[in-house]
């Protein structure tokens, strides 16, 4: 058993920051910013992330011809949501109405869409008739706006695709090397408590560097690293998998973390730069809210049509990566 897309939807917000507006708070150049990632512009959103998760998941659900009502479950992807708890899933079920459905968050970084798909699988293997997963990021919220080799990378969005249960195969492979994880985060506020006559913070207790609570903290050369190879890889592993040469495939997806990490992917793979969709250009890194993006922008411009194979593929903080193949 396997997946279809019923639906998908997306939302980009309407504040658009071109390279040019750094150059006011830090020291950076366009040709800089574009050299180093393939960026122009990206999107930054004034309100709450919940709120744009409800755009892309209402346009999901009207692109599938469906009401809030149909929905099961609700999963949504993020490492940048409003609140620790309640879940934004539960937020946007409230909002939206889905009075039937199950709601819950799931926090896999950049990888986060590939791994709703495959719980999404799961979840239809098991009684649910119809999921609606949303990926939605705020990451300008945790951004380190004094930081110049990180400030210029992210934005805001969200994406969301509305999915059934079908015959037609679904594949995927998830990994995480937690080795890594000190090398891409973002740590909490500390919260002095009066009981205890001494809080180790994550630096001093597990080799994380000191950094700005709630502010996102790179070490860009072990990411990059990790990035270049595990993408790849986890393409090659998941064609294994499927049995499927990579050749066949009609569409990759990959997370739009930096154009030239998308690249060096491409030529360690072998095919055609045509075979990937990008929109990092226009949008920057939106974590786990890329790919879903760019795969609605896709299918209501074309280029994606019913049939055809397509490969998302993911990687971030954690470290994480995740490989999915599934028929649109």
């Amino acid at each position: 058993m396997g997946i279809r897309i019923l639906g998908t939807g997306s939302y980009l917000p309407e504040t658009v920051v071109d390279n040019q507006a750094f150059t006011a708070i830090v020291d950076t150049s366009d040709e800089w910013i574009v050299k180093h990632s393939g960026i122009h512009t990206r999107h930054f959103h004034d309100g709450p992330t919940y709120e744009m998760a409800l755009k892309a998941g209402t346009a999901a659900l009207e692109n599938a011809g469906l009401q809030p009502e149909d929905i099961d479950l609700i999963l949504c992807t993020t490492v940048s949501g409003d609140y620790d708890t309640p879940s934004m899933a539960c937020v946007v079920q409230g909002l939206m109405g889905a009075k039937n459905a199950v709601a819950m968050d799931i926090n896999a970084a950049c990888a986060g869409f590939v791994y709703g798909l495959d719980m999404v699988n799961m979840y239809l293997q098991h009684g649910y008739r119809r999921v609606l997963l949303i990926s939605a990021e705020s990451l300008s919220k945790i951004t380190d706006f004094t930081d110049r080799s990180t400030c210029v990378l992210f934005g805001d969005g969200a994406g969301a695709a509305v999915l059934e249960g079908t015959d037609a195969p679904f594949y995927s492979v998830l990994g995480a090397d937690g080795k890594g994880a000190c090398t891409l985060f973002a740590r909490r506020p500390d919260n002095p408590n009066p009981f205890l006559k001494k809080q180790r913070t994550i630096a001093e207790s597990d080799g994380f560097s000191p950094s700005k609570p709630g502010m996102l903290c790179m070490a860009g050369q072990p990411v990059y690293k990790f990035a270049v190879t595990a993408m790849p890889q986890a393409v090659r592993e998941v064609c294994a998998k499927a049995g499927l040469p990579m050749e066949d495939l009609d569409w990759i997806i990959p997370h739009q973390a930096n154009l030239r990490i998308i690249q060096t992917a491409v030529s360690a793979l072998k095919l055609p730069m045509e075979k990937f969709i990008c929109n990092i250009a226009d949008s920057a890194n939106t974590s786990s809210a890329c790919i879903p993006i760019a795969l609605d922008q896709a299918v209501r411009d074309g280029r994606i049509r019913r049939g055809q194979k397509i490969c998302v593929v993911g990687f971030g903080a954690g470290l994480v990566y995740g490989s999915a193949i599934f028929e649109y």
